[in-house]
C-alpha cells in the first residue's frame, strides 16, 4: 500500500492517519517539564517543517485548535505553498464560540469540532444541551461540525437527543472525570461506542499521550474502529526525526492488516 487511504468528512477526503495539535500547542498530557519542551522546540517554523513532512509521507490532514497561534501559522504555511487541510477545535478559553466557529472559517478549516474537555465539563453540570447552539453557528459556516469528547456516554447522550453533527472527535481514554489516568477498559468502552454509531469518528489518544506501545497501540486502534474513521496523533519530533515517517510505517501496516 502506497498512500494512506482516505475517508470523507463532509466534501473532504481525509487521511485515516491525521496529525494532532497539542504538541504544537505545547499540551504534552505527561508533565508541565514535557509541555515547555514542546512550547520551546515548536516554533511556528518547526512547526511547518513538520507538517511539510507530513504533507510528503501522505498525512494531508491536520487537528489543531481555533487559536491565534495556530491560525496565524496555518495561514503563513499555505501561503508558503502547502496544502494541509485543517480539522479546527474550539478555542474553549474564549468568550464566544460561535464568534471562535465564524473566525475558523474565514481562515479556511476545512470542519470544526466542540472542544471535548469543554464538552464533558458541560455534560457533567447538566448543560450539554448548550453546545446544540454551537453545532449549529459550525453549521451555519457550511463547515462540518464535529463533537469532541472524552466520554462515551457524551456520544449516546448526543446521538439519542439529535445533536445533529457530523462527526465524532473521541478519545480512547476517559480523562473526564479522573486526570491523566489512563486505564485499559476504557479504550474497549470507546471502541463501543465507535462501533456502535454510524457517523465518522476521529480517535484520540490511542497512545494515551504516548505512555502506550505504538506498534500495539496502531495495531489496536485500526482493529477497533470503523473503515470510516480516523486515528489522530500528535508528533514530537526533537528526539525521535523519524517520528513521521515511523507513525505512517505504522498506521498502513496496520490498516493493510485489517484487510487481510
Amino acid at each position: 500500500m502506497n498512500v494512506l487511504p482516505k475517508i470523507m468528512i463532509g466534501n473532504h477526503k481525509v487521511s485515516r492517519l491525521i496529525v494532532g495539535g497539542n504538541p504544537f500547542s505545547g499540551n504534552s498530557h505527561q508533565s508541565d517539564h514535557l509541555s515547555k519542551e514542546m512550547r520551546d522546540y515548536y516554533t511556528a517554523e518547526k512547526i511547518k517543517q513538520t507538517l511539510k513532512e507530513c504533507e510528503s509521507c501522505g498525512i494531508n490532514t491536520v487537528q489543531a485548535r481555533g487559536d491565534v497561534h495556530i491560525m496565524r501559522m496555518l495561514n503563513e504555511y499555505w501561503n508558503e505553498g502547502g496544502k494541509i487541510q485543517w480539522i479546527a477545535q474550539t478555542a474553549s478559553e474564549l468568550t464566544s464560540i460561535t464568534n471562535n466557529a465564524r473566525q475558523i472559517a474565514s481562515y479556511g478549516a476545512i470542519a470544526c469540532y466542540h472542544h471535548g474537555s469543554k464538552t464533558d465539563s458541560l455534560y457533567r453540570e447538566g448543560k450539554i444541551d448548550s453546545v446544540k447552539d454551537v453545532i449549529s453557528a459550525i453549521k451555519g459556516t457550511g463547515m462540518p461540525a464535529g463533537l469532541g469528547t472524552h466520554d462515551p456516554e457524551v456520544i449516546r447522550y448526543a446521538e439519542d437527543n439529535y445533536f445533529d453533527v457530523d462527526f465524532y472527535m473521541m478519545s480512547f481514554y476517559n480523562l473526564s472525570k479522573r486526570g491523566e489516568v489512563y486505564l485499559p477498559e476504557d479504550r474497549e468502552s470507546a471502541c463501543r461506542v465507535i462501533q456502535d454509531v454510524n457517523k465518522p469518528f476521529l480517535a484520540f489518544k490511542i497512545m494515551a499521550a504516548g505512555r502506550n506501545d505504538p506498534e500495539e497501540a496502531f495495531r489496536y486502534a485500526y482493529e477497533n474502529i470503523k473503515s470510516r474513521d480516523a486515528v489522530v496523533i500528535g508528533i514530537f519530533t526533537k528526539n525521535h526525526p523519524d517520528q513521521v515517517r515511523e507513525n505512517v510505517r505504522l498506521a498502513k501496516s496496520s490498516i493493510a492488516f485489517c484487510r487481510e
